[in-house]
């Protein structure tokens, strides 16, 4: 398989994987589902508490006015927390509430046991396959976002 072959068939795997992972997780809440984007802000405070609104925006490679959004959003659903910077207290540093850590943890939870559910279906073979992908998986990730945030890996 050639590159383009094979870059256009890893895409379209990973995104009918994540598409099929999201639709049943969705199917089993106990709540509304949070839009991605917001999501994957609750997830970046997660990784990095205490971090602004424009650490945030550079890192999500949003518009600060768009995180502030998003951070308002999520503010007033009581999944994030806003404390003044001491350093600089025009600025703010962004925190998770517990709801949103209890949240975060089911959804984890939950997405753990739908793949690993499915991954029972697969053969020996197919899952040590899998296994073996996961490393250069992750390497590729971090190099495309090097290369997001214009760095070399």
């Amino acid at each position: 398989m050639d590159r383009e072959s094979l870059a256009d068939a890893l895409a379209t795997q990973l995104n009918s994987v994540r598409r099929a992972l999201r639709r049943r997780l969705r199917a089993g809440l106990a709540v509304p589902a949070l839009p991605a984007s917001q999501v994957e802000l609750l997830r970046l405070v997660e990784r990095s508490p205490g971090i602004g609104v424009s650490g945030a925006a550079a890192r999500l490679h949003l518009a600060g006015n768009s995180v502030s959004t998003l951070v308002n959003q999520l503010t007033a659903a009581g999944l994030l927390r806003r404390e003044r910077d001491p350093a600089d207290g025009r600025s703010a540093r962004l925190f998770l509430t517990d709801a949103a850590t209890a949240r975060l943890d089911a959804w984890r939870a939950a997405r753990i046991s739908l793949l690993a559910t499915a991954m029972d279906q697969l053969t020996a073979h197919e899952r040590n396959a899998l296994a073996s992908a996961v490393p250069p998986l992750a390497r590729l990730a971090t190099i495309m976002a090097a290369e997001a945030r214009g760095e070399d890996e």
